[in-house]
C-alpha cells in the first residue's frame, strides 16, 4: 500500500514536499515514480528513482526544480518541489514496482509500466 501526503495550496514560487509511505512491501529494489494528472490531461511521469541504487530521472518540465529522494529505513519516497508554477497544479501520485532496475529509461515515465499506486495528493499553485 502506498499513501501520499504533503499536498496543499501554495503561491507561485513556493515549495512543497510530498511524501509517499509504503507499507506491506519493501520497495528497496523497486523503480518508483511520482506522476501527476491535471484535469483534462493525461497522467504524466514527473520524477523517477531506482530505490536499489538511487539513480534518478526527471521530466524536462520539472528538471532543476523538483528532487526525488527515498528513505529506505522508513520505506518512504519524497518529492521536494521548489519554484512551483501554476502549471504544476495537479493531483500527484506515487507509483512503485515499475520497470526492473528502472530500465529502459524511456519506460520509467509511462504510467502503464507501474503496478502499485497511491490514492494521490492535490497540489494547487496560484
Amino acid at each position: 500500500q502506498l499513501v501520499e501526503s504533503g499536498g496543499g495550496s501554495v503561491q507561485a514560487g513556493g515549495s512543497l514536499r510530498l511524501s509517499c509511505a509504503a507499507s506491506g512491501y519493501t520497495y528497496s529494489r523497486s523503480c518508483m515514480d511520482w506522476f501527476r494528472q491535471a484535469p483534462g490531461k493525461e497522467r504524466e511521469g514527473v520524477a523517477v528513482i531506482y530505490a536499489g541504487g538511487g539513480n534518478t530521472y526527471y521530466a524536462d518540465s520539472v528538471k532543476g526544480r523538483f528532487t526525488i529522494s527515498q528513505d529506505n529505513t522508513k520505506n518512504t519516497l519524497y518529492l521536494q518541489m521548489n519554484s512551483l508554477k501554476p502549471e504544476d497544479t495537479a493531483m500527484y501520485y506515487c507509483a512503485a514496482d515499475g520497470p526492473p532496475r528502472c530500465r529502459p529509461v524511456v519506460a520509467t515515465l509511462l504510467p502503464n509500466e507501474y503496478n502499485d499506486w497511491g490514492q494521490g495528493t492535490q497540489v494547487t499553485v496560484s
